[in-house]
């Protein structure tokens, strides 16, 4: 029988907090510390990474659609909102995960909310 050790959020975020001193402009790492972080309840440091993310890859989708997360935990819901914008700009099209994503939760009420998942809903 194997006993599988369970991932120790603390030892991955130090592991990569030590690559990405060594190799800050490694886009796999800032998005994993970002991930990380905000998994462990260090938001303010989630967002400073999705917000490094975002200025290493302006393109990416989802490096805006996390940093639209980060920022809705952070209560900054203007700026949620236009990231979220931007993500679906860019061809993030998720609808199913936008509608239960824990993290957009302060955002589900507001009417630009609504429009942005209304965009992305099939037309019958």
């Amino acid at each position: 029988m194997s006993t599988r050790a369970k991932p120790d959020p603390q030892f991955e975020i130090e592991f990569f907090e030590a690559v990405h001193r060594r190799c800050p402009g490694y886009v796999d790492v800032v998005g994993l510390l970002g991930g990380l972080y905000t998994k462990v309840g260090r938001i303010a440091d989630g967002l400073k990474m999705d917000r490094k993310l975002v200025r290493l890859e302006p393109d990416n989708p989802t490096a805006h659609y996390n940093l639209a997360c980060s920022l809705a935990l952070s209560k900054k819901r203007p700026d949620a909102l236009r990231s979220l914008r931007k993500a679906l700009a860019l061809g993030y099209d998720d609808l199913d995960w936008m509608q239960q994503d824990p993290d957009l939760e302060m955002l589900k009420d507001d009417p630009e909310f609504q429009k942005l998942l209304k965009q992305l809903k099939p037309q019958s």
